[in-house]
C-alpha cells in the first residue's frame, strides 16, 4: 500500500503542474518543481528536419503560463507509468495538448522527481512534440 500512496503523490505533483497550466497560474506550476530543474524538448530542426534537443528553462515556462492568453492550455494526460526507488521517481506520461478546443500536438513527457522534505518535486522534464501520428 505504501508504494501505491507514493505513486499517487508523484502523480499529484505532476497534475499540479498541469492544473496550473490550465488555470494560467504560474505560482501553482512553480510549486510542482524542485530547485534548478532541467527542462528540454526533443524537436525537429525546421530547415533540415533532423531531431534535436532544445533546452528551455523554468523561468520562461512560468512566464508563458502566467502571461494571459485567450485559450486554456489543456494538456490531457493519456496514461501514467510511474517507477519509484527511494527518493527518486520517473513518470512516462503520454499526452495531447489543446489550446482551448483546438488540438495543437501530442507526445510524451518524461519526468524525474525527487522526494524532498516538502514532498515530490519535478527536477527533470523532457518531452516530445508532434502533430502527426496522434490519437
Amino acid at each position: 500500500m505504501a508504494a501505491q500512496s507514493e505513486e499517487a503523490a508523484v502523480k499529484a505533483t505532476i497534475m499540479t503542474m498541469f492544473d496550473g497550466m490550465r488555470a494560467g497560474d504560474s505560482t501553482m506550476v512553480h510549486a510542482a518543481f524542485g530547485k534548478n530543474p532541467v527542462m528540454k524538448t526533443i524537436g525537429r530542426d525546421r530547415s533540415t528536419g533532423k531531431a534535436k534537443v532544445i533546452e528551455s528553462g523554468l523561468d520562461g515556462f512560468l512566464k508563458a503560463v502566467g502571461t494571459p492568453h485567450d485559450a486554456v492550455w489543456d494538456e490531457k494526460v493519456l496514461s501514467f507509468e510511474i517507477k519509484i526507488d527511494q527518493e527518486m521517481a520517473t513518470a512516462w506520461v503520454p499526452y495531447e495538448f489543446y489550446a482551448g478546443e483546438n488540438f495543437s500536438h501530442c507526445g510524451v513527457n518524461n519526468f524525474t522527481l525527487f522526494k524532498e522534505e516538502q514532498g515530490w518535486k519535478i527536477i527533470y522534464l523532457i518531452d516530445t512534440r508532434k502533430q502527426e501520428g496522434c490519437k
